[in-house]
């Protein structure tokens, strides 16, 4: 599918709809879908949150768990029972979207763990698509410490003049231990690495290719479902955006997030309030 255009030339958004993968099972943080500590599920965060962005028009949930499902429709979240058999999220969102009536460009996998994604950065990723040739696409983001860079928990990308990936890897890529120059803030290479942000976008057509292709040798060195894709000889548009988003693996990152969600809300009603009293 590709996007129409208007008479005058606008160009017309590509629909897209967000999927986002929710399991209740965790092994740092067992049931974080259900944690609300806000007075609201995660995964309720996470789906409001990315139907804020302007581009997405329509949002579903998809679980494993009937208690998910329940802990949605009391939140009036539209969610979806998927198989508890999936051994990724990306598997999950397919089903989900077999499952949904109604024609979209563009799937967006937003993981229900992911609920700070600025929704202009999925705007960015679903504008992407704009081009015929994106069948895929997904986001960077700078790295700004050697720790991070030499890390094999934060995933790093390499892309070519075009902005479609290399390689993505758990190692630091591309090297930058005999740079012939240095970054601006000093630290030698560091400019030209940056890190995988983990929420991608398919055509419906290539998200039903991708779950069928077999799990490639590069994919199960890495465990990096992405280089499947780019194993089958397959191109990745990579956007770069400013910053990646916190997710939330550990008890800390929660906390973190409850605590960041506290203050925006005293804020959001000190504001309130104020105009009130105007």
């Amino acid at each position: 599918m590709s996007a129409d255009h208007e008479p005058h030339g606008r160009q017309v958004r590509p629909r897209a709809l967000a999927i986002v993968p929710a399991r209740l099972g965790s092994t740092r943080m067992p049931r974080k879908m259900l944690r609300r500590d806000t007075g609201m599920c995660l995964f309720e965060h996470t789906v409001r949150n990315s139907g804020r962005a302007s581009s997405i028009e329509r949002v579903v949930l998809a679980t494993d768990a009937d208690e998910i499902v329940s802990a949605a429709e009391a939140a009036g979240v539209e969610a979806l029972l998927t198989s508890p058999e999936h051994r990724s999220g990306t598997d999950r969102v397919f089903e989900a979207y077999q499952k949904l009536q109604g024609t979209f460009d563009v799937v967006v996998n937003v993981q229900g763990d992911e609920p700070e994604l600025p929704p202009a950065d999925l705007d960015l990723l679903v504008d992407a698509f704009a081009d015929e040739s994106v069948e895929m696409a997904t986001l960077c983001a700078p790295i700004e410490t050697r720790e991070d860079a030499l890390s094999a928990s934060v995933v790093k990308v390499v892309r070519d003049a075009r902005g479609d990936a290399l390689y993505f890897s758990r190692s630091a890529i591309p090297s930058f231990e005999h740079p012939s120059r240095p970054s601006a803030d000093g630290a030698p290479g560091l400019a030209a690495v940056m890190r995988h942000v983990g929420v991608y976008a398919f055509r419906p057509g290539a998200l039903a290719e991708f779950c069928a292709l077999p799990p490639g040798a590069l994919e199960t060195t890495e465990s990096l479902e992405q280089l499947r894709w780019l194993e089958a000889g397959r191109r990745i548009r990579v956007l770069a955006v400013a910053r990646q988003a916190p997710g939330i693996d550990t008890e800390q990152d929660y906390a973190a997030f409850v605590a960041r969600w506290s203050e925006a809300k005293k804020e959001s009603d000190r504001v309130v309030e104020e105009s009130r009293i105007r």
